[in-house]
């Protein structure tokens, strides 16, 4: 089933992880006070609204308590970013991911029980989506706009088979290009090469082939 999200605050870092997660098909309920912002997301966003996330009677009436994963990038209001994550927390949403503007603010996230904490100076939208997406996405770096190199942990379906019997290329366009193993590193592996679970595979190709591959082989069902 797929899964519903909520990206609540629509700056640079909150409009990267809404159109991320967009572009790769995701429902997307993208939320900010500012009229302008809601505006530019209505046709990339499944629905944006203009609301205050520090109201909690709008959060419900909006149905956040039904999302999935909300995503705080609420800008440099660190009240509003809190108390946003505490109502939140409250009303049952699953996981929430908060934006952290300094240690002192990551500290209180971390205790009124914010799932991930991240810091857009350290962290790529692009990257952070991908691992919204699916935790096996362990990083995403881009190389171009189209082009990105991606690491991802082997999960159950790939578990076992050889990558010639994956035949990621032939199927999605992209090259593994090496494979972590523990402390071992093999790169240009052989066709004949047997996936073990919790591989790290290394992955490069076009943002479209990675998304195909990601979909099919590596978001578990």
């Amino acid at each position: 089933m797929k899964k519903l999200y909520g990206v609540i605050g629509l700056g640079r870092f909150g409009g990267s992880i809404c159109k991320e997660l967009s572009k790769e098909g995701e429902e997307v309920l993208a939320l900010d006070l500012d009229e302008d912002k809601v505006n530019e997301y209505k046709e990339i966003a499944s629905d944006s609204v203009i609301a205050d996330s520090t109201d909690e009677l709008a959060l419900k009436e909006l149905g956040f308590r039904n999302l999935d994963h909300v995503i705080v990038a609420i800008g440099d209001n660190i009240h509003a970013s809190i108390l946003t994550t505490l109502l939140l927390r409250e009303i049952g949403v699953k996981r929430i991911t908060v934006k952290a503007q300094n240690d002192y603010h990551e500290k209180i996230l971390e205790k009124i029980g914010a799932d991930e904490i991240v810091h857009p100076e350290r962290d790529m939208g692009k990257r952070i989506a991908h691992s919204i997406i699916s935790s096996n996405v362990l990083d995403y770096l881009e190389l171009s706009d189209e082009y990105s190199v991606v690491e991802i942990k082997a999960g159950e379906k790939m578990q076992g088979k050889t990558l010639m019997e994956l035949d990621i290329r032939a199927k999605f366009g992209c090259n593994v290009v090496a494979i972590k193993r523990g402390k071992e590193i093999n790169v240009s592996p052989m066709a004949n090469e047997k996936i073990l679970y919790d591989d790290i595979l290394i992955i490069i190709g076009a943002d479209k082939d990675i998304s195909r591959f990601e979909k099919a082989l590596v978001i578990e069902d």
